[in-house]
């Protein structure tokens, strides 16, 4: 699941339309995905969704549209476990799009034990971020506790004891992208859009 449904008010437009040259990040995290062996990925989309839709190749996705985007990551997560359709996917991998930094083999490490039962949080330098797996059984809890923008943080805090961490800051960079100085050293830029977001 990659969460692009922010509006981005920090660096100048939604995190969605942000771009790594002639490549939009959005497409970048459905490459990493497909490369970490992901089954079905579902977009989140929120701010500017029409505009991602034309410039985006979304063809390997399935997209949800999150219009209460608004209000924070957790109507995001919820929106996105709603938008899981196959019974057979036991966990889901939760990643923002604003990490250009994030690896398939990062994904790939976080995600090595896929079961029902799973909570597992990537590090970096010891403090938990992206990736995240979140085993199905979580799901109901997970979508009753997100909310606004700590996401799935008061759900995990209930079940501290139960997530493994697991290290990737020697395979990946766990920054995310929330101020133009960030934006500089990526080398992103956001297109100007067509209607605000």
């Amino acid at each position: 699941m990659i969460i692009a449904a922010g509006g981005g008010r920090r660096i100048g437009g939604p995190e969605a339309l942000l771009r790594q040259g002639d490549k939009s990040l959005v497409d970048q995290m459905i490459d990493t995905l497909v490369e970490a062996g992901c089954g079905q990925i579902v977009v989140v989309l929120g701010a500017a969704a029409d505009q991602v839709r034309e410039t985006a190749d979304l063809d390997r996705a399935t997209v949800v549209v999150n219009r209460a985007w608004g209000t924070g990551v957790g109507s995001s997560i919820r929106a996105g476990l709603a938008g899981i359709d196959d019974d057979r996917v036991e966990a889901v991998v939760v990643v923002p799009v604003d990490m250009p930094g994030l690896t398939a083999a990062a994904v790939r490490r976080v995600a090595a034990l896929p079961f029902p039962d799973v909570l597992v949080c990537a590090t970096y330098h010891g403090l938990r971020g992206y990736p995240m797996l979140f085993g199905r059984r979580h799901w109901p809890g997970i979508a009753t506790l997100a909310s606004a923008d700590v996401g799935a943080r008061p759900y995990l805090l209930a079940h501290k004891d139960q997530i493994v961490d697991i290290a990737c800051d020697s395979i990946a960079d766990g920054s995310r992208v929330d101020t133009p100085e960030l934006m500089a050293l990526y080398g992103l830029s956001v297109p100007e859009q067509r209607v605000p977001a």
